[in-house]
């Protein structure tokens, strides 16, 4: 079994250097002290990025929802957009990387006087941490789909545990999630407070029925960069495509499934439940889908080159 963030063992990570706090540092001397806000009670947000052919991927929008979310929280990241991505090219730069590479951009409230909950005793330094590694999706879980189980625990609305942050306090996917491997999948599926589908435990949930693509209203799912990228697609393309209210039994009958997420791309699902879907047909969405995605990768990182110079 492997979820839908499984990856290769790289040798290479062993020796990176990761950005914290303004400053390189070996891979085995990152460290926070153990009175950070994001240790004490996961306070603090991040992102996660990848790096294909020397482009940092979709970084505009990345950099929008991690400083909605760090102004959600009432968060001062310290840093601005031109900072923040020299920090990321800095990282790069030192690790001599252009392709493969997925990042994950972390900033915390910081330091505070005590381990509690308030936000006024921190220190008023923020943590930031990059972290960037050698990793690519799963071959043999493209190839061979997702098994999904349908866990207890519902997606919440914005006014109980906004969704469409990316915390640092994961803890509500992390319980669907071992559920989903007690029962012998890979990843959870999760429902909305009304008993509708939402998304999976760390990625979007897409499914496809009578030539149609469907996906959830987006109101209780992840604020997802791909699952828009994904949809725009489908308009750009002709591909029709529904946000909508959708049950269990609308997804028992899917003819295709697929997750989505900034690491694997479009991750095709076998099972729901136990009940067998087509992995990725020749000649149907999914995989059409997938490989528009791809192509809108390449343009992405061709124009960050162009604009960058590849630095």
């Amino acid at each position: 079994m492997a979820g839908s963030q499984d990856f290769a063992p790289d040798p290479r990570n062993e020796s990176v250097s990761i950005w914290l706090n303004g400053a390189l540092v070996p891979r085995a001397a990152a460290r926070v002290s153990i009175f950070d806000a994001g240790f004490v009670l996961g306070d603090g947000v991040w992102e996660g990025i990848r790096l294909h052919k020397g482009g940092l991927l979709f970084l505009d929008a990345h950099l929008d929802r991690l400083y909605a979310g760090a102004r959600a929280i009432a968060l001062d990241i310290g840093l601005g957009r031109e900072e923040l991505t020299r920090a990321l090219r800095e990282l790069l730069a030192a690790n001599v990387m252009r392709d493969g590479v997925h990042i994950r951009l972390m900033v915390t409230r910081g330091e505070k006087k005590t381990p509690n909950q308030d936000p006024r005793n921190a220190l008023g330094r923020p943590t930031i941490a990059i972290v960037a590694e050698y990793k690519e999706p799963s071959a043999a879980v493209r190839a061979q789909g997702l098994n999904l189980f349908t866990s207890t625990i519902r997606c919440t609305p914005a006014d109980m545990f906004d969704m469409r942050l990316n915390s640092h306090s994961r803890l509500n996917l992390v319980i669907a999630l071992t559920q989903a491997i007690a029962a012998g999948a890979d990843e959870a599926l999760m429902l909305d407070p009304n008993g509708f589908v939402s998304s999976c435990n760390a990625t979007n949930f897409f499914f496809v029925a009578d030539g149609e693509v469907r996906t959830s209203t987006g109101a209780y799912c992840f604020n997802g960069i791909t699952r828009d990228n994904v949809i725009a697609l489908c308009r750009r393309n002709g591909v029709p495509v529904r946000l909508a209210n959708y049950t269990l039994h609308d997804a028992y009958g899917a003819q295709e499934a697929f997750v989505t997420g900034t690491f694997g791309g479009v991750v095709p699902v076998r099972t729901i439940d136990g009940r067998a879907i087509a992995v990725a047909p020749e000649g149907g969405l999914t995989r059409r889908l997938d490989a528009l995605y791809r192509e809108l990768k390449d343009e992405d990182a061709a124009a960050w080159v162009a604009r960058t110079g590849g630095r």
